[in-house]
């Protein structure tokens, strides 16, 4: 099979004609070529979400592959903690299990922090044993986001123990640090975690990217720090990736990856900075088996339509078309999917506060729109026949737990 079109060389930092020659899904090899079909478009790596939460899309990872593809994504950095806090090992391969059955690419991580912290009740827990069992797996990629930053700056055993066996085992260390700086945050990351992606001001970013750290640039359904981080692709290019952390199936509709990289450029960022940030950094950081354009590789490569809108005309995995023109042509795949759901009946009256106070002055979880680090506020909620009440019209509303 012959594939004509401009390809992008991100290595060379160049932009040519050029002929695939691909067989068995490979490149066989790369020709430049006096010039191409008009209208041919461009040929790319794909792109790739350098930190994901599959289940946060609430699809299993074969139907998460079927959407992603359509704009381009062909692989994903993807921390299964979520439903390892509710299965336990179990959950992490029942992902690795259901990721078989698609050529797309996902590199799953061993959660290193299950349950999140030591005040929540989860399904499971994953000690040092259980987490140095799945990082000795071959098809778990590295430590996933270190989130128990104070266990690390404390010294806790369990949580040291778990970042020198994926040292032990040459596998990168994910953190999880929003608001971390200063002495505190080298302590962090000199234990030798290497990512973040929950930096959400430019200063936090750049104080962290001075000290060699990986600045995932995240943008998803929840938080949303495109806009305060985008500059840091400018000073320290290299150190930079794209994530979405949290992507919702209505948002995964309409973009993904691409939708930053588009925005990057407006910005004014260099075209082969912003690409190689969406589709080399993650492949080399993870060493994902995911193909780069070069004889040998996997036929993993995407078609675009220009160097302004970025349109995806086509994906390629493997050799096989993928997605064509806004269609996923990976097929839908029935699941069986694991569950755990553990809940008490619940009286009207369990959710309900009594007070004895006159004047209704509660703690309030104070939360901004795109951000995902909350802070402690003062309010003041209405009481009714001696019992706390929301107050919706004040954005005051009740939790229970």
């Amino acid at each position: 099979m012959i594939i004509s079109a401009q390809l992008i060389d991100l290595f060379e930092r160049n932009i040519y004609p050029a002929e695939l020659e691909i067989d068995a899904g490979k490149i066989v090899e790369v020709r430049k070529v006096a010039h191409v079909p008009e209208g041919a478009g461009y040929l790319l790596p794909g792109f790739v979400d350098a930190h994901v939460h599959i289940e946060s899309s609430m699809l299993p990872p074969t139907e998460f592959a079927r959407l992603a593809v359509v704009h381009g994504t062909i692989a994903t950095v993807s921390d299964p903690h979520e439903i390892a806090n509710v299965l336990g090992v179990e959950g992490v391969e029942y992902m690795l299990h259901n990721a078989r059955n698609t050529p797309f690419q996902f590199c799953f991580g061993a959660p290193s922090c299950v349950p999140a912290t030591c005040f929540e009740t989860a399904g499971a827990i994953l000690d040092a044993a259980a987490v140095d069992g799945l990082l000795a797996r071959e098809d778990i990629g590295y430590l996933s986001e270190v989130m128990n930053f104070p266990g690390v700056l404390n010294a806790d055993p369990d949580m040291l123990t778990k970042i020198a066996a994926a040292q032990r085992l040459g596998k990168p260390v994910d953190g999880h640090a929003p608001g971390l700086r200063g002495a505190d945050a080298e302590r962090y990351f000199a234990a030798g975690i290497q990512t973040d992606h929950e930096c959400f001001s430019y200063e936090e970013g750049l104080g962290k990217a001075r000290l060699g750290v990986k600045i995932l640039i995240r943008e998803g359904s929840a938080a949303k720090n495109f806009e305060a981080l985008w500059p840091l692709l400018l000073e320290f290019p290299n150190q930079i990736m794209f994530c979405s952390d949290d992507k919702h199936p209505d948002d995964l509709i309409h973009g993904h990856i691409n939708q930053l990289v588009v925005r990057a450029l407006e910005k004014g960022c260099p075209l082969f900075d912003v690409l190689r940030a969406a589709c080399l950094h993650p492949v080399e950081h993870y060493r994902i088996g995911t193909g780069l354009l070069r004889p040998g590789d996997r036929a993993d490569f995407i078609r675009i339509s220009d160097l302004e809108t970025f349109q995806v005309l086509e994906t390629w995995l493997a050799g096989e078309c993928v997605a064509r023109q806004g269609k996923s042509l990976l097929p839908h795949q029935a699941v069986d999917t694991p569950n755990q759901f553990l809940a008490s009946h619940r009286q009207p009256e369990d959710f309900e506060w009594q007070t004895q106070s006159s004047a209704g002055a509660i703690r309030v979880i104070g939360v901004d729109d795109g951000e995902i680090v909350t802070r402690s506020i003062e309010g003041i909620a209405p009481i009714r026949e001696g019992r706390l009440c929301a107050d919706p019209a004040s954005d005051l509303l009740k939790m229970q737990w």
